[in-house]
């Protein structure tokens, strides 16, 4: 079952219409189980024939509040992979010297080479969510800035590379847990910053700019959003998500070079 939550900026997004701990057909891990092994493996073949081909490549975008499990689900789903055709990168708040150029700056040079993955932990979506939030820039600059994102991604498709946007949705009450597991288990204490309690303060204000931005940015790659209160459930969607993203692309298997025949009989000689 291909994850059923996807917004095209055509029906007005609202998540409170959708379940945080919703499974599906599902009940546990075990259910998922044998054809996430599946997925994995033709996962792996398919990036294959990406790298093969050369002539396409897949940026995943990630975003979702504190506690959502970015990094785990990315660790989760894309560790199989073939390192040398893959890379992900984690966007923290802009250095002075990215704050000197425009906010799509930095995020450009990361996007992928055909024949390549990349994998954004947060995004550029940033400068339109925690900026608005803490009252950074207007209304208006954020009007501005769906427009040059939806311009940004437009050039990406045309230029061979295919978007993939993923919002991991969790609950209220899933984060709080998460937030006192940190604090409580010494082991995780190294996970926990201050900072998270306040930016959980701003819940509803960061809903409510989520829900705009899945109307105005969906023009050219439509958004997941993927029920993540249950880890299991969340790992198993976004790896379908994944192999669904780079079966549309219809990558043909690498094809034969005849002329390697005559390094072959060299090598074939030389063994003799």
């Amino acid at each position: 079952m291909t994850n059923p939550f996807v917004w095209t900026g055509k029906k007005k997004a609202k998540l409170s219409s959708i379940d945080p701990k919703f499974t599906g057909d599902f009940k546990s891990n075990e259910d998922v189980a044998g054809e996430e092994a599946e997925l994995e493996k033709e996962l792996q073949e398919l990036q294959e024939k990406l790298a093969a081909g050369a002539s396409r490549g897949v940026l995943f975008v990630f975003q979702g509040m504190d506690c959502s499990g970015k990094d785990g689900v990315i660790k989760h789903v894309f560790a199989g992979l073939n390192p040398q055709g893959i890379k992900a990168h984690s966007f923290k708040a802009p250095t002075d010297d990215e704050k000197g150029h425009d906010f799509l700056w930095r995020v450009h040079r990361h996007t992928p080479a055909l024949g390549q993955i990349a994998v954004f932990n947060r995004s550029y979506y940033e400068d339109v969510l925690i900026t608005r939030v803490h009252q950074q820039i207007s209304d208006e600059d954020a009007k501005r800035r769906f427009k040059h994102i939806n311009h940004f991604e437009t050039l990406l498709e045309d230029s061979g590379i295919k978007v993939v946007k993923i919002f991991l949705h969790i609950s209220k009450e899933f984060q709080r847990e998460k937030l006192i597991k940190r604090i409580e288990d010494p082991e995780k204490n190294w996970k926990f910053d201050p900072a998270d309690l306040t930016e959980r303060k701003h819940w509803k204000a960061y809903r409510g700019y989520y829900e705009e931005l899945f109307d105005k940015c969906a023009k050219s790659a439509p958004w997941h959003v993927v029920p993540s209160d249950h880890r299991w459930y969340r790992n198993y969607a976004v790896l379908r998500i994944a192999v669904d993203a780079l079966r549309s692309l219809e990558l043909p298997s690498p094809s034969a070079k005849p002329e390697l025949q005559q390094w072959l009989k060299e090598l074939r000689a030389e063994k003799e």
